[in-house]
């Protein structure tokens, strides 16, 4: 059982983790950690449980790694004073709705190093590889932020996987439709594109940077540092880029300052550039949870690298994880909150993406049919949820009485209350679709798997709601658990071996009498 960690200061890595020290939700060790292959080997053996921080990293003396410290939504909601995480996102949707503004500073410790002469990123970053497939040690958790002009007035900041073919350049994917997509496209070959590459950044521009794709909630143009700012209660700093005309994250632990040349393209796997083929040899793992596939990319030249002066902390991406879900899905399920609540206010109660419904995948919607009049908003509302974000496969709608966070109550109501006929829906068929969703190359129809190519095969929308007309037939059985009490019955002993076998469906329904 965790301690409460109450209020604290998050407006840095550094500081964040310094409060979780001598807790359970972190667990600290100087034994030495291989940053190939060993970090993401640990992650994976505890996804979901404590924050690990590595103090002694192999080759790199002055560094540090942690990862999973966004792996426990309960721990995450604590960081931002949220007691609970179901309520999480009604804070997101007051940061969506209010976002208080980034400030530049003079000074800031994420340049209290500067390297501007005979660049080699290898020798700064201890860059990690997920997997043996993988084409080497890659760069991971980098939050690009793109600011200024270069987004239409406001500040925009992602994760874009990065594989550094040279001391100071890399590959740097871009997933199609995105930010910034829009970024480059309307960029392109106009000149150099400068932009930061943020390392080890305060948790709410991690929040913020697997915040995408829902873009009539976040638009081209706003602030998505100024919603982080909000989560933090505090307005994120930044600094002005020593070598480009960008800014940095003043509170991160590294920076890659430099700019996006889309004149080139690199290859992010030398398998591939040998082969010349897009799409077919190993990358890293995905958010959809299969392997990766290697592309041919714009190119990322490194200008300049500044850092912390004290070990500096490295907080790599381990993809398909529960530290990757929580970091992609808390700010969205607000985001398809509020997409819904545009088109009916009031009739969605409640959003949420299980972790099997992958990161960017799915969605499931609550909603509370108050009138008849209701009934047929929750299907505009489906169609627009997997319209409005690439890569989305599935949304389900159900009513107020299922609990949508548990998977045995949502099977239940897909099993008995869908209406075959007109309760299944196939969404945006023939549509752009998701580079990185297996399901979307092969639905392309044939087998050329470049990004040139890509076809969404179609959302699945489900309406599990009850019509609002036959509201009464529908009614669960209100069993009388709320009328006994078993310890009238039987002792505390007996009562711990009646529930032994109890799963937690059954404990759910014994608690609800369902």
């Amino acid at each position: 059982m965790s301690k409460p960690i109450g209020k604290l200061d998050i407006t840095s890595l550094r500081s964040t983790l310094e409060s979780l020290k001598g807790t359970p939700e972190l667990i600290v060790t100087d034994k030495q950690v291989n940053p190939a292959l060993e970090l993401a080997g640990l992650a994976k053996h505890f996804d979901g449980g404590a924050a690990m921080l590595f103090e002694n990293v192999k080759g790199y003396p002055n560094t540090r790694l942690t990862t999973n410290l966004f792996a426990s939504e309960s721990r995450v909601a604590r960081l931002f004073g949220v007691d609970d995480p179901r309520k999480f996102k009604f804070k997101a949707l007051e940061a969506i709705r209010h976002p208080m503004l980034p400030v530049t500073v003079k000074d800031a410790p994420c340049q209290e190093v500067v390297i501007d002469k005979d660049i080699n990123v290898w020798d700064v970053v201890p860059m990690i590889s997920h997997t043996e497939k993988d084409p080497g040690r890659t760069l991971g958790g980098g939050n690009t932020l793109i600011t200024g002009k270069y987004f239409w007035g406001g500040d925009h900041v992602s994760y874009n996987r990065m594989n550094f073919r040279g001391k100071d350049f890399s590959s740097f994917q871009i997933s199609p439709g995105s930010h910034s997509d829009m970024v480059a496209t309307e960029w392109y070959r106009k000149g150099p594109i400068p932009m930061t590459i943020n390392l080890g950044v305060p948790p709410a521009v991690t929040l913020m940077a697997g915040a995408g794709f829902v873009y009539m909630i976040l638009p081209k143009g706003c602030s998505e540092v100024g919603v982080g700012g909000y989560m933090q209660d505090k307005p994120v700093e930044l600094v002005k880029a020593r070598t480009v005309d960008a800014l940095s994250i003043a509170e991160a632990e590294y920076v890659l300052e430099g700019y996006l040349d889309t004149t080139q393209k690199v290859w992010e796997s030398p398998l591939a550039e040998a082969d010349g083929k897009q799409g077919v040899h190993p990358f890293h793992p995905e958010w959809a949870g299969y392997m990766g596939k290697a592309y041919r990319t714009y190119k990322f030249q490194v200008t300049g690298i500044t850092h912390r002066k004290d070990k500096p902390i490295y907080y790599p991406s381990i993809v398909h994880s529960y530290d990757d879900h929580y970091i992609d899905t808390l700010m969205r399920e607000a985001m398809f909150f509020e997409l819904a609540d545009r088109i009916c206010p009031g009739l969605v109660v409640d959003t949420h993406i299980p972790m099997s419904a992958t990161d960017w995948g799915g969605v499931v919607f609550q909603v509370k049919k108050r009138r008849a009049r209701d009934e047929g908003y929750q299907k505009n509302i489906l169609s627009a949820a997997l319209s409005c974000s690439l890569g989305m496969r599935m949304a389900l709608c159900v009513d107020d009485d299922i609990d949508i966070y548990n998977m045995d109550d949502l099977f239940w109501a897909l099993t008995t209350r869908i209406d075959p006929s007109n309760g299944i829906q196939v969404v945006a068929r023939g549509g752009a679709g998701q580079a990185f969703q297996p399901s979307d190359r092969s639905s392309a129809g044939s087998n050329d798997w470049t990004q040139t190519n890509i076809r969404f095969g179609g959302g699945m929308a489900y309406d599990a709601t009850i019509p609002f007309a036959f509201k009464d037939a529908f009614e669960r059985p209100p069993y009388p658990v709320s009328k006994v009490e078993p310890k009238n019955w039987f002792s505390d002993d007996q009562i711990k071996a009646l529930k032994a076998t109890m799963t937690d469906y059954a404990k759910y329904m014994a608690k609800t009498g369902y």
